[in-house]
């Protein structure tokens, strides 16, 4: 499907997919100077650049849940019940884990912030 608003042609596509398909199929840099090669990342890089931040992982708090949340949901979700952003999540294909972790509320809840359900979140899975 065209949009039209492509900055390449699709013939440059095309050569751009060719000149990475060796690439791709390798699994490991192709360049014969090492120093072309992409960094790896740091022992010290913040966790969620190496994926999402789900609610039972290590580092989950509220504060890490309600950006993963929020990034999620956005503002025009709220006000909802769990039902509701259970759908719009899956719809914005979020982490399993995350949606798995909104079923646990009560369905008569009702939610305004993402703040409000991130520690309802919270709330719940704490014994």
């Amino acid at each position: 499907m065209q949009r039209g608003s492509d900055r390449l042609s699709v013939h440059r596509d095309e050569e751009m997919k060719h000149e990475l398909r060796d690439f791709l199929r390798s699994g490991h840099p192709t360049r014969a100077e090492e120093w072309q090669d992409p960094e790896p990342a740091a022992d010290d890089d913040p966790v969620i650049a190496g994926g999402p931040v789900v609610p039972d992982g290590p580092q989950s708090s509220l504060a890490t849940l309600r950006l993963e949340l929020a990034r999620f949901l956005g503002r025009t979700s709220f006000p909802a019940g769990p039902r509701e952003l259970i759908g719009v999540l899956r719809e914005k294909n979020a982490p399993d884990v995350l949606t798995a972790s909104l079923e646990r509320l009560p369905s008569t809840a009702r939610y305004g912030t993402a703040h409000e359900l991130a520690a309802a979140v919270v709330g719940a899975g704490s014994p």
